[in-house]
């Protein structure tokens, strides 16, 4: 079953689940991370306990731990054009389907 079939909160869980294991992995505590990526440790205790975190706190964790990158593919473009003239023939669309 694929991770689109959960909620958000299973989401959240699982991404500070990974997070902290990778922190483990790199063998840092949560005080060297949190000092290392500029937040509070208690900003970093809550995200790794429940997934709450602000986006600033998490892409700071994420920079530290060398997986920022991964970011790049969270919202991929819907559609890709093979020309320009495929590009300038398509109609946008605005608002609800």
């Amino acid at each position: 079953m694929s991770i689109e079939n959960f909620g958000v909160g299973y989401v959240k869980a699982r991404i500070a689940k990974q997070a902290k294991e990778r922190r483990l992995g790199f063998n840092l505590s949560r005080k060297t991370l949190a000092e290392r990526a500029g937040v509070a440790e208690s900003t970093l205790k809550r995200f790794e306990l429940t997934g709450e975190v602000s986006i600033d706190n998490l892409l700071r964790i994420a920079l530290v731990m060398e997986c920022l990158g991964d970011f790049e593919v969270l919202f991929p473009a819907r559609q890709s054009f093979r020309s320009l003239d495929e590009m300038s023939s398509h109609e946008r669309k605005r608002g609800r389907k």
